[in-house]
């Protein structure tokens, strides 16, 4: 650093540099190669990547980015500016190749990806138009997240848990097979189980869908130590990916330029000469430039860029990942590192009017995710009505019609690990075919199937939920008790649902085969404990756990569901025959208002004992415990709570904070008519939580509850329900203890 060539904030400078400090007097070669912007007014790219002044202005935008992220992080003295910052060169090398739909895997980056936003003017759609108004609304409520969101004008996706990026990329390039989808990669989120293999199992069903770009940002560390990937050569490396299908991998290293004698496998190209850091960025842009084209025309390719983490602002290695409180703008590391990375005034211009054309102009107006996807009609989708009092599948009557939604739209993927035939959904098979390469009738196998099947929930969960993010309908169909195993990726779309600016499909999940129908498989397939996790998601304003009661309510639930936008929607039902209690229309109804009344003694002064029950193999001991009650005496009415998001209160429930709000609670009189009485019995074959509204709101004084306790093996579901105490003699006798 050279303090004689830094002004501290000249007079003369663009508005939207109100708030930076440091500019630099001159740089080598900036008259000769940066004295216009190379993207001129008409283009949306570099038009050669060798010349001389797209090396050069690649080059600014990578140090202007260091800058502003150092910059904004430090003005709050919190955040993350290392990881980003060995990924700068790459950054900025695909924006001036005009690959503007970059999705990351790393929330870290976020700061980054802010800076980016800022300089193509995405963020004036927020009212943020100067620098001071990107630090004062960073990590700040209503502002620019900590970790990124979707709800940022020009970005697509959230990133925040690490292994969910590639399912965005993968996403946003199966809808989209004229675009670019980079995803960067951190080396630190390598440690992650399924990126890889998601991936390839991606490749392997959707071979020509080649336009994703894996992106490893490879600097050896993690947070606060050295990566785990950090000891591995760059053979081992190319040949780790390519062990995973990659065709060809991509692979710039910054040691390869280093004329600065740093010590590791892990440089920082900022320490090199000007002439060596123009040599490493005319490298990772050529590259970049012969990866991309790589992916979109049909290579399955990826990209890894190799520097050390930190490279360009404060401190390097894991001690770079995270500012503090006292990591201020006025400290002189931080200061030290700003001036480091100080370009001239014109070179701030030049980064925003080349970042501003790239790929067509701000990434807020351009990104494919900032427009609302046209979807096929789904007006002539039928239903079957099935007799009340007649027993029927309810998971095959839902599949009949996920194989009409299939049909009508050919975007439509339906994602399951274990098989829509072991849970009795062969009908969607038949219908829509496994996708596979291998074409084997007996096993609905055909390349072109709409169902995706890795044996893997976190992949089949991470398509489905990033196809309707980015526009698309898609379900994801599972064991319930596997769910866990991809419920983050749609905990994280349900949010950032939550927070979009546009409509987007919901996310629409189908959990069967549940506790109550897996006795003999023991407790490794009784884990309806997750339930509460659906439960506990219902107060965030827009996800629905539904629990149709029969095979007519089912294809109301799935209708409902597929129809509605920015939520969650997961229906819980069984693979079994079970009793059909309500018409298409009463269960309509009962969807629409969250709860309907499935049986209801006759009139008579007699005590009334209501039963609340979410699930619907649960009915029948609930319908054995009503024969009981009223030999005994007494009034008994059974409600089904198909919907219990609606029977909360308005007030318990952060509905006015999202998108597509849904504010259609049950009033209290019709509550009050529905579960009012002297008993309350509330019973749920799975977890408890689904019951919360009906307890929290309910006037009746003698209460009590039946739910899941734990799983067993047993022969049947009357013994594992007798097992957990759901059980008609329990449900008598706590009755009779009630009325004492």
């Amino acid at each position: 650093m050279n303090e004689d060539n830094i002004i501290s904030n000249p007079s003369q400078k663009p508005d939207f540099c109100d708030g930076i400090e440091y500019f630099a007097k001159d740089l080598p070669q900036f008259d000769e190669l940066a004295s216009k912007a190379i993207i001129s007014s008409d283009e949306s790219k570099v038009s050669d990547a060798k010349s001389s002044e797209a090396v050069y202005q690649t080059l600014l935008g990578a140090d202007v980015l260091r800058y502003l992220t150092l910059h904004i992080t430090g003005s709050k003295g919190s955040g993350h500016p290392g990881g980003f910052a060995s990924s700068a060169d790459l950054h900025s090398s695909l924006i001036m190749l005009g690959h503007t739909n970059i999705v990351t895997e790393v929330g870290h980056h976020a700061p980054g990806f802010y800076s980016s936003m800022f300089l193509d003017t995405s963020l004036e759609d927020m009212g943020i138009k100067t620098v001071n108004d990107v630090c004062t609304r960073f990590r700040e409520r209503d502002g620019l997240l900590g970790h990124l969101s979707g709800a940022v004008p020009g970005l697509l996706s959230p990133a925040g848990p690490l292994g969910q990026g590639q399912h965005f990329a993968m996403s946003g390039a199966l809808l989209n097979p004229d675009k670019l989808f980079p995803v960067t990669i951190g080396d630190g989120g390598m440690g992650e189980p399924y990126i890889l293999s998601s991936m390839m199992h991606f490749h392997t069903a959707f071979p020509k869908t080649t336009n994703f770009l894996p992106s490893l940002i490879w600097n050896g560390y993690s947070q606060e130590h050295h990566s785990m990937v950090s000891e591995m050569t760059n053979e081992q490396m190319i040949a780790y990916w390519k062990a995973h299908g990659f065709e060809e991998v991509v692979l710039v290293d910054a040691k390869d330029f280093d004329d600065s004698n740093q010590e590791g496998a892990y440089v920082d190209s900022t320490r090199f000469s000007f002439e060596k850091r123009l040599e490493f960025t005319a490298s990772v842009l050529a590259q970049v430039d012969k990866a991309s084209k790589l992916a979109m025309s049909g290579t399955f390719t990826a990209f890894i860029i190799k520097q050390l983490k930190g490279s360009g602002v404060h401190a390097l290695g894991a001690k770079s990942h995270n500012l503090y409180p006292t990591d201020s703008l006025e400290v002189p590391h931080i200061m030290d590192g700003l001036k480091r990375r100080a370009v001239p005034v014109k070179a701030w211009e030049i980064v925003r009017e080349n970042f501003q054309r790239a790929g067509g102009g701000a990434a807020s107006k351009t990104v494919v995710t900032e427009s609302v996807r046209e979807l096929k009609d789904l007006s002539n989708v039928k239903k079957e009505e099935f007799e009340i009092g007649s027993k029927s599948v309810p998971s095959t009557a839902m599949g009949a019609m996920v194989a009409q939604v299939g049909k009508i739209d050919e975007n439509y993927i339906v994602t399951n690990a274990d098989g829509n035939e072991a849970s009795a959904m062969k009908n969607i098979n038949d219908a829509l075919k496994i996708r596979h390469p291998q074409t084997d009738p007996l096993y609905n196998q055909e390349p072109n199937g709409q169902c995706y099947e890795p044996l893997n929930e976190d992949a089949c969960a991470g398509l489905a939920a990033g196809l309707s993010l980015f526009g698309s309908r898609a379900i994801w169909l599972s064991y319930e008790s596997f769910a866990i195993n991809g419920w983050p990726i749609v905990q994280t779309v349900s949010q950032a649902m939550a927070e979009l600016r546009r409509k987007t499909p919901s996310t629409v999940s189908m959990f069967t085969a549940g506790a109550l129908e897996q006795g003999r498989n023991g407790w490794t397939h009784q884990r309806p404990e997750i339930e509460n996790f659906f439960a506990a998601m219902m107060r965030n304003g827009n996800a629905f756990a539904l629990f149709p009661c029969d095979a007519n309510a089912i294809q109301v639930a799935y209708d409902y569901a597929t129809n509605s936008f920015n939520k969650t929607m997961v229906i819980i039902a069984s693979k079994t025959p079970l009793p059909v209690y309500l018409s298409l229309e009463e269960s309509k109804k009962a969807m629409e208002i969250g709860a309907g009344v499935l049986y209801e003694s006759d009139k008579s002064d007699k005590k009334l004992v209501v039963f609340a029950v979410t699930g619907d193999m649960v009915l029948l001991p609930v319908f054995e415990a009503k024969d009981k009650l009223e030999n005994d005496g007494y009034r008994v009415r059974i409600v089904s709570m198909v919907n219990p998001r609606q029977l909360y209160r308005a007030k318990d429930v952060a509905w006015e904070s999202v998108s597509e709000p849904d504010n259609n609670f049950m009033d209290d009189k019709t509550f009050d008519d529905m579960f009012g009485g002297d008993m309350l019995i509330a019973v749920s074959g799975g977890a408890s939580g689904s019951l919360e509204p009906v307890l929290l709101r309910t006037k009746v004084a003698k209460r009590d509850v039946f739910a899941w306790q734990r799983g067993e093996t047993t022969a049947s579901h009357t013994e594992l329900m007798d097992f957990n105490n759901i059980k008609a003699d329990s449900i008598f006798e706590c009755v009779k203890d009630m009325d004492k």
